[in-house]
């Protein structure tokens, strides 16, 4: 029998701090109650991110204040965050995965490599699931073609417990922001949304549905709906961050420009 996790899905377009500090507490959690009872459930948040543009810890960041003082004059945020990878973007438009997971409790203990190589098909089959084929890269994401990312990962492991993940472009809203830097490192490749792939609007809530699948699948679990399975503490801290995303009130749909 597939062992079960907990997923839900943020409605609203969440802060990129808001989403650390989240995922810092609810580790938190699962690393204290591993050490009390071994009870702690694996969770996934599925969920947008208002405009931000975050670094990863490959990069200076002394060398990164020129690019950080044009880019938050267009509108969006700049986090430095303590996932692998170098500076990308994440706004509206695009489906962001944050699994939470133990990877000593799968069938055979997952390394990173494994958990990676986990996670990019997902991206890839979720991909396939629309229709949209995807092809072999020497970097880690989903890409259409030598030139052009579909999706991406950047994961954190610690204690054998996971945090960041995937994120995969759905509309076309975030590529005008991805535009705008060199993402991921990679000067040569363009960022493309699945629904520019298909020539049809595809929305984030149809996606949902569609990566929930995959993950289920490829990783041989059970997914609960969070509201209806977790436990007090978790509740609250699932609620405050969608109390913030209201607060945070609207966004820029395009990149501010003068």
């Amino acid at each position: 029998m597939s062992r079960s996790i907990l997923w839900h899905h943020f409605s609203r377009p969440i802060p990129y701090s808001s989403g650390l500090q989240l995922q810092e507490n609810l580790h938190r959690l699962q690393l204290e109650r591993r050490r009390v009872n071994n009870n702690h459930p694996d969770i996934l948040l599925l969920l947008e991110h208002r405009p931000v543009y975050t670094t990863g810890r490959r990069q200076s960041q002394a060398a990164l204040d020129d690019e950080r003082r044009r880019l938050i004059q267009y509108g969006a945020e700049w986090v430095p965050s303590n996932r692998g990878g170098e500076t990308t973007y994440h706004g509206p438009g695009q489906l962001v995965g944050y699994p939470l997971f133990d990877l000593r409790r799968f069938e055979v203990c997952l390394s990173v490599k494994d958990y990676v190589c986990l996670l990019q098909r997902t991206l890839k089959s979720f991909a396939e699931l629309h229709g949209v084929r995807t092809v072999d890269s020497e970097h880690t994401g989903a890409f259409v073609s030598d030139t052009e990312k579909l999706g991406s990962i950047g994961v954190q492991v610690r204690h054998r417990l996971t945090t960041h993940g995937i994120s995969i472009n759905i509309t076309e809203e975030p590529i005008p922001w991805f535009n705008e830097v060199v993402a991921c490192g990679l000067p040569s490749v363009n960022a493309v949304s699945l629904s520019g792939r298909k020539g049809e609007h595809i929305t984030i809530d149809q996606s949902v549905s569609g990566v929930l699948d995959r993950v289920q699948h490829l990783f041989k679990v059970n997914a609960l709906p969070l509201s209806d399975h977790a436990d007090a503490a978790i509740l609250e801290l699932i609620t405050q961050a969608e109390q913030q995303a209201v607060l945070a009130g609207p966004w820029p749909s395009l990149p501010l420009k003068t």
